[in-house]
């Protein structure tokens, strides 16, 4: 009996051996692992908290309505927009802190600039975001004939068409004017929904970078549309806090169209949408920009 115990403690030993690290191995070990970090927290310090796009459909869904300032949904789902570009600067610089974080947002442009910098559109839709209509001249509509309005959608339109084969489904009426007439007009010849807000932070007033980066963070919640400009350099300086904070909230950035898309899939089943129902018939003062 002893001799048995005797091998077995000989055997179990010797198989411990070959494969046991002494303590000066297992150190050198644990330094090597902390001198070589996981090579996706390396590039990206955000990885654990990045944006998880949506799955959603990128163009609006069948039945949209004729306009919207925000969307009913319950998951804190939101969709960031920004008007008045492309710069030749900024907006770089704002697609690029959207490419760390892996977000994608709706871009609201002129359609001069987007002639004039087509580069950009190219990237902007290359990377994941939606483009959209925000008239050729930055026109308020309501101060514009029909014929006008008409002029001013299809230059910028046919801008986005020669930058990039990119057509637009959604329009955003520059200093918020609008009413429900020119709405149901853009709707029925254009097929574009009218995209408001829910969230403005007034950053065109450049009321300082914390202030922009608070009252977009405040501000959000599920289903909202949130506005800002790519044209001010102090709206980009606030962009990597606000995104930030929205994600360590739990927050998820969506295109406005993907938004849209989570309304409908969220509606019970039976209901039907009537295509060009007005909305919101109530327009926002027109804001001085």
């Amino acid at each position: 009996m002893y001799l048995s115990i005797w091998l077995g403690i000989l055997m179990g030993s010797s198989g411990c051996s070959s494969t046991e690290k002494k303590p000066d191995e297992l150190a050198e070990v644990r330094q090597a692992a902390l001198a070589t970090p996981d090579p996706v927290i390396l590039d990206n310090p955000l990885a654990k908290r990045m944006n998880n796009p949506s799955t959603m459909p990128t163009v609006p869904p069948a039945g949209a309505k004729i306009g919207y300032s925000q969307v009913n949904i319950t998951e804190k789902v939101v969709a960031m927009t920004f008007d008045d570009g492309p710069h030749p600067t900024l907006t770089p610089k704002l697609l690029d802190i959207l490419k760390a974080r892996n977000i994608k947002c709706t871009f609201f442009v002129i359609g001069r600039s987007a002639k004039t910098y087509p580069n950009i559109i190219r990237r902007m839709i290359a990377e994941g975001h939606e483009v959209a209509n925000h008239t050729w001249t930055h026109a308020s509509l309501t101060s514009r004939s029909d014929a006008q309005i008409r002029t001013e959608l299809q230059q910028s339109e046919d801008a986005l068409v020669a930058a990039a084969n990119y057509r637009p489904h959604l329009i955003r009426p520059p200093y918020g004017a609008i009413n429900t007439r020119i709405k149901q007009l853009m709707f029925s010849e254009f097929g574009y929904s009218t995209i408001m807000w829910s969230v403005d932070p007034q950053d065109w007033r450049r009321p300082g970078v914390s202030v922009v980066t608070s009252r977009l963070v405040n501000g959000a919640h599920p289903g909202a549309i949130m506005l800002a400009h790519d044209i001010h350099p102090p709206t980009i300086e606030a962009m990597p806090a606000m995104f930030d904070q929205l994600l360590a909230k739990g927050y998820q950035f969506v295109t406005v169209s993907q938004l849209l898309n989570m309304e409908k899939a969220n509606m019970p089943v039976g209901v039907v949408i009537r295509p060009a129902m007005a909305v919101d018939d109530k327009d926002p003062t027109p804001l001085p920009q």
